[in-house]
């Protein structure tokens, strides 16, 4: 590569010499300047080249595998039993506990919109990650502090036996503050974690790339195996009374997580941001707008830079698609974009109309993944709440409700093990697709599954009502019935969430990766207020004159089943469009694969050279 810019700046200097009419003896010593410039350049090239191998690959992942681990505790510390604090302690209803439960649920994948806005943009994948950690650690310690002066009174209290004092107006503010905080500081890190651990991989080297894959799958399994505590210890003793004592455990993981993704700072890999894609988006519709009666060049024939890089920086090149053809007038030439040179509202590269496509052409893909969030919120809401009226007594043992979840977290990490090891290469075999099954498929599959879960739930649901004893609160079945849907959520979610993980990151280009990690958590979000809207419709129909509705306060006088049926039935209809937004997308076209290794190749023969 150092010879092609040598010759390269040989010729132009030739050419400036010609038309300057300089002498050949100034030409000379341009020549030379110009060839010890093309060989520090080169030679600078090749350093930062051996900076990167010797950084990054699955040393630096590995840092931050545990370090989204030991978040995901300290956030399901407080995620997990929710909705129980909201009924118990403050004294909420079942309907409006597991509203607010989805409310701030969707606030925290929401907030993943934001960390990664600003990732791309400003701050790049490292800071981000830190100033959002520090926020989730300053949260968690307020949720302590506020819980144990203000809420837990007396000590002990909200454990279905000792009844809690009702909280103050003061102490209520101060807890929303703090968990609405555990929001923003979870949400704005998780997308950017998952982006920032796939940059210790470059996706160029083929044996790297398939480690970037693998990546993905361990992520989703070290968030669920560090949610494994939280599911299990840290839920009996909240669920005991011991609120605090869980959230002090919450934070302790939240500091270690920021500690340790310090301490590995030497020996990651960095990525530049690529400035704010918004205007970039903007631009192209604008330039499309002013150029409506303008009918579109040929792909070879649009407008782009010269030379390998884009004119994104830190960005690749994309290759010209179709679809969406009105947007190609963007980077159509005409004779008003020759008079405003240099005019980015007027006159759009190919790269920067095809990062406006892919944003466009992902939006039905993701759109399609919402009603499947609906189903996944349903565990930590409308499950536990199912749970806590069945029998969860053995002896002197009280298995509380949201434990029930560590089923979902097994199936998770049995399921990662099983596909990475069973199904990829079976399904290679048969499909000739190194990856087994592609995001897409996963991502269907992970639909249907997730539809037998609430059809599951609805059973169980009916089988409860039918051991219900009048008078009684609890029904006398047995809450292990509620294990096939907890395992069938975990399976869909190994399918659906790590598909959308490697898709969304994949299919997004260089300069929005945090934005396509980013959706993945956006669709939970969504999902959580499409709950939210759905059981305010449900109870806004069927509670009125005297019924009591599909989920009332007392589940035994309602039809929780129904409800469940009926998001099993939205999925199989979300699953049928589904298949037709597949079937019509077309992936990123990326340049420079090839081109990566011959530049290696020249690097080795400049640096013998050097």
């Amino acid at each position: 590569m150092a010879t092609m810019d040598m010759l390269n700046s040989t010729n132009e200097v030739a050419l400036k010499v010609r038309e300057d009419n300089i002498s050949s003896t100034d030409a000379t010593t341009v020549n030379r300047n110009s060839n010890e410039s093309s060989q520090r350049k080169a030679a600078l090239k090749i350093k930062n080249s051996l900076i990167w191998k010797s950084s990054g690959g699955w040393k630096a992942a590995s840092i931050l595998l545990a370090n989204q681990g030991l978040a995901t505790l300290a956030f399901f510390g407080v995620g997990v039993n929710l909705v129980l604090f909201l009924t118990r302690v403050l004294g909420q209803d079942n309907a409006v506990a597991a509203n607010n439960v989805s409310k701030w649920t969707g606030t925290v994948y929401m907030c993943s919109l934001i960390g990664a806005f600003l990732s791309d943009s400003y701050w790049g994948r490292y800071l981000t990650c830190a100033l959002f950690q520090l926020i989730f650690v300053v949260g968690l310690l307020l949720l302590s502090l506020s819980s144990s002066i203000f809420l837990i009174k007396p000590n002990g209290c909200g454990d279905e036996v000792v009844a809690c004092t009702p909280a103050s107006p003061v102490g209520v503010a101060i807890f929303y503050l703090s968990i609405y905080l555990v929001a923003f500081g979870y949400g704005g890190h998780q997308p950017t974690i998952a982006t920032f651990g796939a940059d210790q991989f470059d996706e160029q080297k083929p044996k790297e790339k398939s480690s970037k894959a693998a990546f993905f799958c361990y992520f989703y399994f070290a968030l669920n195996f560090g949610s494994l505590f939280s599911n299990t210890i840290l839920v009996y003793y909240e669920d005991s009374g011991e609120w605090t004592l869980g959230f002090l455990a919450s934070l302790g993981s939240a500091v270690i997580a920021l500690v340790s993704f310090l301490l590995g700072s030497p020996g990651y890999r960095y990525t530049i941001p690529c400035g704010n894609p918004l205007p970039r988006v903007a631009q192209v519709f604008v330039a499309s707008a002013r150029k409506w009666d303008v009918i579109p060049s040929n792909a070879d024939q649009l407008y782009e830079v010269e030379g390998p890089e884009s004119a994104i920086k830190g960005s690749r090149k994309i290759l010209h698609s179709n679809g969406f053809e009105f947007l190609d007038k963007a980077a159509t030439m005409t004779e008003d974009d020759l008079m405003h040179q240099n005019d980015p509202w007027r006159l759009c590269t190919v790269t920067q109309v095809e990062e406006a496509k892919c944003v466009l052409k992902m939006l039905p893909i993701w759109l399609c993944t919402i009603i499947y969030s609906v189903v996944f919120t349903q565990m930590a809401s409308l499950f536990v709440e199912q749970g806590d009226v069945m029998s969860s007594n053995f002896g002197k043992f009280h298995l509380p409700a949201a434990s029930m979840s560590a089923f979902d977290i097994c199936s998770v990490l049995i399921c990662t093990g099983i596909y990475r090891q069973i199904l990829v290469p079976l399904a290679e075999k048969l499909s000739g697709n190194p990856k087994g099954l592609t995001e897409l498929q996963r991502m269907g599959i992970g639909l249907i599954i997730g539809m037998f879960a609430m059809v599951a739930a609805a059973a169980t649901e009916i089988e409860r009502l039918k051991h219900v004893t009048p008078g009684q609160r609890i029904s006398s079945l047995s809450i292990f019935w509620q294990i096939p849907q907890y395992v069938l959520v975990g399976a869909s979610e190994v399918f659906m969430y790590v598909g959308q993980l490697e898709f969304f990151n994949g299919q997004a280009p260089d300069g929005i990766k945090s934005f396509g990690s980013s959706l993945c958590m956006a669709s939970i979000s969504l999902g959580n207020y499409v709950s939210s809207l759905l059981v305010n419709m449900v109870m806004g129909i069927t509670a009125r004159g005297k019924k009591p509705g599909w989920i009332p306060d007392d589940l035994n006088k309602g039809h929780m089943d129904r409800f469940y049926l009926l998001i099993a039935v939205l999925t199989a209809f979300d699953f049928v469009i589904y298949l037709f937004c597949a079937n019509w997308y077309k992936p990123i076209n990326l340049q420079g694969s090839e081109k990566e290794t011959e530049m290696e190749k020249q690097e080795g023969d400049v640096l013998a050279r050097i």
